[in-house]
């Protein structure tokens, strides 16, 4: 009797069947969306593995031409463009040393972010926050 009210034409989805698309799709965003954000993350970095590489360079032909590491980025001809996720500092440059440090910005997803490169090019990830 039922199915003559009904009809054999009945068309659409349960509720049964559309809470567990929703459970589904649910589990998928709570895997994918820490993922994104930690690729996210680390794609951010590489701003700042790519500008110490840079600094490194400036500081170097800088060293040929005075026999000393420069303490001021603008004479190594180093400035950043865009909107940059990391403030850069060189430590107390001397003829024979420098360190230049990258420190993630309030308001990036980087924030407190440090990377440190010496002369040698040793590049070093003291505080990561991609983890």
């Amino acid at each position: 009797m039922l199915r003559k009210l009904r009809g054999n034409n009945s068309k659409g989805f349960t509720l049964i069947e559309l809470m567990i698309v929703v459970a589904i799709i649910g589990i998928l965003a709570a895997i994918a969306i820490p993922n994104f954000l930690t690729y996210q993350c680390k794609s951010r970095q590489s701003e700042a593995k790519a500008n110490l590489g840079s600094i490194r360079v400036g500081e170097e032909s800088y060293f040929a031409e005075h026999d000393t590491y420069s303490a001021v980025k603008s004479a190594i001809g180093f400035a950043t463009k865009g909107t940059a996720k990391y403030t850069y500092s060189l430590a107390s440059p001397s003829s024979t040393a420098f360190t230049a440090t990258a420190t993630g910005l309030d308001g990036s997803n980087v924030k407190g972010d440090v990377w440190t490169m010496t002369q040698e090019g040793v590049l070093t990830n003291t505080t990561n926050v991609c983890t």
